[in-house]
């Protein structure tokens, strides 16, 4: 899967290990799904899951990792993905926008992307591509391209000397697509998550908010465009989409994301909550307690770990200097089991060893 700020990776276990403790939970809406990572673990594991998260490119993974089936495309999805493999490159948008203006890719591998994308772009125009193939094509293309950036994971800056791996040639792999989940068809949504906890039902929902100022739409802005193929406007030295400016969210602002956490959570239909927070989200850890209090008995797992790459790699200036210092290296991921008082919960909820 791409590199991912907040990916739940190291959590996973505790994920499963809570929810497998819970006998009457078949059914998961994860209402931000992100990478999909959890959802797919999910899916491994049985669960029928409802995946849903506003931008694109989240939900073309979702439709990926959670909602396409092994047995229905993998086949398929092999025969395609050896076609584009021997496409030559074309160079287009992509390569004038992020290997020309910007440096996160190398224009070799550029035009590839361009090429790969602009035959997907014609498949789905002239009918022959249906969508859960065509998001397993891009999700394809989209890891293809991440294993060859120059980021150190994010997409608000490029390295100022190319990174080893953006040297070597781009390649489509299979997605790793599971069977069809013991409980279920999963599904992909693309919803605000308000209307998202309004229309999905299920017996658990884990919820995995933005927790602070750092948005994933400008972090990820080019994986948003490369799933539209839209071509849009941008601006700055990291050539991010105009509409970075305009799409905002509530959980990205410290005065409101206790009120957007409050409406997702009134708003949900379902038995039980799992909730994925950091200790350096906008909300201390009493307070999420306070707010997931009014749905039931509030359970914590606590796990410790390392910050993400960049505060590994410190704080430079434009001109690649380091300045400054990170303040911590490690922090602490919460997760907030929610359940009615007669639940039975037979995982044990205790702080966690990294």
């Amino acid at each position: 899967m791409i590199k991912y700020l907040g990916s739940k990776r190291t959590l996973v276990p505790a994920i499963l290990e809570i929810i497998g403790s819970l006998p009457d939970v078949h059914t998961v809406v994860d209402l931000f799904s992100g990478t999909s990572r959890v959802g797919h673990a999910l899916k491994r594991e049985g669960y029928r899951v409802r995946a849903n998260d506003h931008n694109a490119y989240a939900a073309t993974l979702a439709r990926t990792y959670v909602q396409a089936d092994h047995e229905r495309w993998h086949d398929e999805a092999t025969a395609r993905i050896a076609e584009l493999n021997r496409l030559p490159g074309a160079p287009g948008y992509f390569t004038e926008t992020f290997c020309e203006r910007s440096r996160f890719f190398q224009p070799d591998n550029g035009a590839r992307v361009d090429a790969i994308r602009e035959a997907l772009a014609a498949s789905r125009a002239d009918g022959s591509l249906p969508p859960e193939l065509e998001a397993v094509l891009l999700v394809s293309l989209m890891e293809a391209a991440d294993r060859v950036d120059s980021t150190t994971g994010l997409q608000m800056a490029y390295l100022k000397s190319w990174a080893p791996r953006s040297h070597n040639a781009l390649q489509l792999r299979v997605p790793e697509l599971l069977p069809r989940a013991r409980a279920g068809a999963g599904e992909a949504h693309q919803l605000d998550a308000v209307d998202a906890a309004r229309t999905l039902t299920g017996d658990l929902a884990y919820l995995d908010p933005p927790y602070n100022q750092h948005k994933y739409l400008g972090n990820y802005h080019i994986w948003e465009s490369l799933v539209l193929w839209d071509k849009p406007e941008v601006y700055g030295t990291a050539c991010k989409r105009i509409d970075c400016k305009e799409r905002k969210s509530d959980f990205n602002s410290k005065r409101r994301a206790a009120d957007a956490l409050r409406d997702v959570i009134d708003a949900l239909d379902v038995r039980h909550l799992l909730v994925s927070f950091s200790d350096e989200g906008y909300l201390e850890r009493e307070h999420v307690i306070e707010l997931l209090s009014t749905r039931g008995r509030v359970s914590v797992v606590e796990q410790s770990g390392k910050r993400y790459v960049g505060a590994q790699i410190g704080i430079h200036n434009p001109a690649g200097e380091k300045v400054g210092r990170v303040s911590h290296l490690r922090n602490t991921e919460y997760l907030f089991l929610v359940s009615p008082a007669d639940a039975t919960v037979s995982a044990p909820l205790a702080p966690r060893a990294p």
